[in-house]
């Protein structure tokens, strides 16, 4: 595979993955959250979506896979660790840190087929 074959893969993964968090947005506001970030970036990791419902904060992470359990397969140990770290700066920087509770949510993306939200996942 030739650099820009590679270059061109990495980009329709990317373009993929983009499409799936806005996707998976969208789902998360029609259930009633309001989306704080998407991709927040920290110096500990990123977030793919910070969503807020009422004092809940959801730390969530999108997956676009062919079925759920693959997708569930795909956060792996180290990257909840990641999303943990990066959720802990999120929730220092906020003012209302002290009445806010969290917890961290899977959203797994796959063709033709609505978005399924497994909350407190990890």
């Amino acid at each position: 595979m030739s650099g820009t074959d590679k270059l061109a893969r990495k980009q329709r993964f990317e373009r993929k993955g983009r499409r799936a968090e806005y996707l998976a947005a969208l789902a998360l506001v029609l259930k009633g959250y309001r989306i704080a970030g998407i991709r927040y970036r920290t110096p500990v990791g990123e977030i793919d979506i910070v969503a807020r419902k009422g004092d809940l904060i959801a730390f969530v992470e999108v997956k676009a896979r062919r079925d759920l359990a693959a997708g569930v397969d795909a956060v792996s140990y180290p990257a909840q660790r990641r999303i943990a770290a990066a959720g802990e700066v999120f929730i220092s920087r906020q003012p209302d840190s002290a009445q806010l509770s969290w917890r961290h949510d899977i959203v797994v993306v796959s063709p033709w087929a609505w978005p399924v939200h497994l909350k407190d996942a990890f």
